[in-house]
């Protein structure tokens, strides 16, 4: 999927819980422009790097960023 034309809304609560997991907010941002895509369910996002997870939710043409998980090794 190509997220171009979409719009990235980043919710209140990623932050709360990237702060409550160690999570740099620049660390959010380089997992939604630069890792891997995948789609789930029917309006469902991740972007996953190495060490982070963010879920998101399309809509329309804005795509909302509501969750954020840290990779257990």
């Amino acid at each position: 999927m190509d997220l171009r034309g979409y719009e990235i809304e980043i919710r209140h609560h990623v932050f709360i819980r990237a702060m409550q997991r160690g999570i740099s907010p620049d660390l959010i941002e380089k997992c939604i422009i630069t890792g891997k895509h995948e789609t789930f369910g029917k309006s469902y996002m991740k972007f996953i790097t190495r060490s982070v997870i963010c879920i998101g939710e399309v809509k329309g043409m804005k795509v909302c960023i509501i969750t954020i998980e840290r990779i257990k090794k």
